[in-house]
């Protein structure tokens, strides 16, 4: 099977009719997408009865795992292999959750076969354009928050009616925790940047009324979905774990959230346990797994990803920027002060509706993209001036008035 060749899905479906008790139940299908590195958003291996006819790259593996997860919880929540409903199901799916709207890819997402359709769509959910992600934010924000398309798919299937909302519950949860895990550890100024730039993130997921004071662990304690916080607990330990050392501290802060989630002791223990086996088994696979703090790697990253985003597209931005003077107002307040909620807030709605308008910029609607908002604020003015500067005269001005 090549999931990078077109039929890969109807090939999928003819493979796993032959497997259809690879796994007894959610419990052990959980196992092996940790076992794999998909929970943690770094793919290390494939169920073993896949056969693949080349080596795999860790997107490819991505693509395999999101694909079996979805399968599996359709099969062991409705109690039958019936794989073309299951393609149905699953696009269905997506066109709830609005992610295959064609405003967000243009024209990704045509051909006559479901089975066409959610390839492409898949494919939009691991990466775009060519991989312009770099191997740090596709595994540690967008394949991290993969594991979220399932346990949404489950509830899909269980008839829950706002699932729009559930998505924004399930993701805030992850960040708060991701920045609280942060905070528990000795941190040095990347991890601050780091937590900063989280903690901002909050503002574009439709939570602004939150913040990171703990109060968030109200939610955790009225939260019964028990998949759900077997992911968020694994996100904890992955996240303290990504400078290979456990403090005293991290422990304690780990041991409380999974008291918090309702975790026995002996599955919070089996949660750091797995995520230590992992890195320790997966250092030579996972080249970047050897850098001593993935946070550096992480922001530092980022930082590159929009700088090139915003260079790639900067006639578009400067002409989408020149039709907002509010936009660009508050964006040149924001190099000089913080902008209150209800700025940020404006600033939000304003970029989305731009991003919408560029497909190259349509990372930032994606899961995990919101992370990715302070910064490309911050660069804004520096790499567009011309859209802050209102006295500024062009040299095609100049050439014109002389």
């Amino acid at each position: 099977m090549n999931p990078s060749a077109s039929g890969w899905i109807e090939k999928y479906g003819s493979v796993v009719q032959k497997h259809q008790n690879a796994f007894p139940d959610f419990d052990a299908l959980y196992s092996t997408l940790k076992k794999s590195g998909f929970v943690y958003g770094l793919n290390s291996s494939i169920p073993d009865f896949i056969p693949f006819e080349h080596s795999l790259s860790e997107d490819e593996k991505a693509k395999i795992n999101l694909l079996n997860a979805l399968y599996f919880t359709y099969y062991l929540n409705e109690g039958k292999g019936d794989y073309v409903h299951f393609v149905e199901q699953v696009y269905k799916f997506y066109e709830v959750l609005k992610i295959n709207r064609a405003g967000f890819f243009g024209k990704l997402l045509t051909g006559n076969k479901t089975s066409a359709k959610l390839e492409k769509l898949l494919a939009s959910r691991i990466y775009i354009e060519d991989n312009i992600f770099s191997k740090t934010f596709n595994s540690l924000i967008t394949n991290s928050l993969l594991f979220v398309d399932v346990l949404l798919f489950k509830h899909y299937l269980n008839g829950v009616d706002d699932l729009k909302t559930k998505a924004e519950e399930i993701e805030y949860l992850a960040i708060n925790i991701t920045y609280h895990a942060l905070s528990s550890k000795e941190q040095n100024r990347k991890d601050n940047k780091l937590s900063q730039l989280l903690a901002s993130s909050l503002t574009y997921i439709n939570c602004a009324e939150n913040n990171f004071d703990g109060s968030y662990r109200d939610r955790l304690l009225n939260n019964k979905e028990i998949w759900e916080n077997r992911y968020l607990l694994d996100m904890a330990c992955l996240t303290v774990w990504e400078d290979h050392s456990l403090d005293y501290t991290e422990s304690e802060f780990i041991f409380g959230i999974g008291k918090d989630l309702g975790i026995e002791n002996h599955l919070i223990s089996e949660s750091i346990m797995h995520v230590t086996e992992f890195f320790r088994q997966n250092l030579d696979t996972i080249p970047y797994l050897k850098e001593k703090n993935l946070a550096h790697q992480f922001y530092d990253s980022m930082g590159k990803i929009v700088k090139k985003l915003i260079l790639r597209n900067s006639k578009r931005l400067h002409k989408e920027l020149s039709q907002s003077a509010e936009l660009v107002a508050l964006l040149s307040k924001s190099t000089v002060r913080d902008l209150s909620r209800d700025e940020k807030k404006k600033v939000q709605n304003q970029l989305i509706d731009i991003f919408k308008s560029i497909p190259s910029l349509a990372i930032f609607i994606l899961p995990g993209g919101a992370i990715l908002l302070p910064i490309f604020i911050k660069l804004i003015p520096k790499l567009l001036p011309s859209a802050f500067d209102e006295n500024r005269i062009d040299e095609e001005e100049k050439s014109t008035n002389n």
